[in-house]
């Protein structure tokens, strides 16, 4: 069997996993995005670098939620030159909290917050600031490495300590899962494919939750396909209060 095909099979045994062990909570996730949704509340998602790969996945895309708002804080996207500036800039202490005291969350708002690790001080002191402030903080990590590793936060403690909702996504310690002969490093992360997976399934059923209570799930349709534009322009000025990205 080659690295491909094994690189798709660890892949499709931990979607397995993550799909049976953590119903639970992603149900519990869905319905407070459902809630917010319902109650005008707003939704928020953060990760730093590769992790904010799953901020963009919800955001602004066709079948997304528009009301999924991206924190996109400067150093926290890559976009920086050299990347290694991003990798300290994620460890610093305070920073995480500058972010949100410039969000415009308030109680009873939902923050996502995706972090392979837990480790590294902006995520965990994003966590702490929204629960001081009421928010429901869904957190998305790899138990399998951030109980293996310590904690890079003044208080020693990790993003999952801070989770309203915790959902693991069940992948190999370092998040690398493919072993090849003769080569020491594993190669081939795991956790953006099957984070996607996740939090797709989760609005997903947010949307059907929504549809059931008899409201109208506020998702955007292709821009490519006809009428796309018009409906999107429609359903962001419906939600307008509850979007900041525009």
């Amino acid at each position: 069997m080659n690295a491909s095909t094994r690189y798709y099979r660890r892949v499709t045994e931990i979607m397995a996993e993550v799909f049976d062990k953590e119903a639970a909570p992603m149900e519990e996730a869905a319905l407070a995005i459902a809630d917010a949704n319902r109650t005008g509340h707003s939704v928020f998602a953060f990760g730093c670098n590769h992790a904010g790969l799953i901020t963009l996945e919800l955001f602004y895309r066709t079948g997304g939620m528009v009301t999924v708002n991206p924190v996109r804080a400067p150093g926290m996207m890559l976009e920086l030159s050299p990347p290694t500036m991003t990798s300290e800039m994620e460890r610093m202490p305070g920073y995480g909290r500058i972010i949100f005291s410039n969000m415009k969350a308030k109680e009873g708002d939902v923050l996502i917050i995706h972090s392979v690790s837990g480790r590294n001080a902006v995520s965990i002191d994003m966590a702490e600031a929204a629960r001081e402030a009421g928010l429901t903080v869904i957190v998305v990590t790899n138990m399998n490495t951030t109980t293996a590793v310590t904690s890079r936060h003044p208080s020693g403690k990790k993003l999952y300590e801070f989770a309203s909702v915790l959902i693991d996504n069940h992948g190999d310690l370092g998040d690398a899962s493919v072993e090849l002969e003769g080569f020491p490093q594993k190669i081939s992360s795991t956790s953006t494919v099957v984070g996607a997976a996740i939090l797709n399934a989760v609005t997903a059923r947010a949307c059907e939750l929504l549809l059931e209570s008899g409201i109208t799930p506020p998702v955007f349709m292709s821009g490519n396909i006809d009428g796309g534009d018009e409906h999107n322009k429609k359903v962001m000025a419906e939600h307008a209060d509850n979007i900041f990205y525009l």
